[in-house]
């Protein structure tokens, strides 16, 4: 029960609205900033769907790994590896959490959650977003929270240039972080872009006892 525990955690600290806490950066050039951030926006508008394989790690180094099903705007779904009974599904309104071990489902919005830049490709990321410098022009990276509501928390995007790729950018993944520094990290493996997805992926199981009517 205590590893479920720390699992629900690990799962936790990605996806539910967490406080914002800010990385120290150096301010990039306005231009620079505005170009990349349109070459995001642009990527996620050609982005109709995405598979991968994902590695999910805290930061007390544990790892989970499973399979990502993305297709916008909305909807995702993160299924863990076998001896994980955890499921995590944005259905198009709400991202749910279902721990089939314990036999608990958990809900919020998906616009509280960081992981809303991701779902939602029409948001204008010029408002709640900003590129922090890598030292690489191969790699972006891009800070994404919304100054007026921080209780939805912060996630950091990377992107490496692929010209294969729409709008030619590969999401590498992503970093999540809570306000007590409880950072998890996600990695993407064998992306696959504007695959054919159907509704049905982002269905799921209620874990819980009915009532008897």
């Amino acid at each position: 029960m205590i590893f479920q525990t720390k699992l629900t955690r690990l799962a936790a600290f990605t996806f539910v609205p967490a406080l914002a806490a800010g990385f120290a950066i150096a301010a990039p050039a306005i231009a620079q900033s505005a170009s990349a951030l349109a070459s995001v926006q642009s990527h996620l508008k050609a982005t109709s769907s995405m598979t991968a394989d994902f590695v999910q790690t805290d930061r007390n180094g544990q790892r989970l790994s499973g399979k990502l099903t993305l297709k916008r705007p909305g909807k995702i779904r993160f299924q863990y590896q076998k001896d994980v009974p955890l499921l995590i599904v944005g259905d198009g309104s709400r991202l749910t959490m279902i721990d089939y071990q314990v036999k608990q489902v958990q809900s919020w919005p998906v616009k509280n959650s960081p992981l809303g830049a991701l779902l939602d490709p029409e948001r204008d990321l010029s408002k709640y977003a900003k590129v922090i410098p890598t030292g690489s022009d191969e790699v972006l990276s891009v800070e994404v929270k919304d100054p007026k509501r921080p209780e939805y928390g912060t996630i950091t995007m990377v992107f490496i240039r692929d010209g294969s790729a729409p709008a030619g950018l590969r999401l590498r993944g992503w970093v999540a972080l809570d306000s007590q520094n409880n950072r998890t990290r996600i990695d993407l493996s064998n992306q696959r872009f504007n695959v054919a997805v159907a509704d049905s992926a982002f269905k799921w199981t209620d874990p819980r006892p009915r009532k008897k009517v």
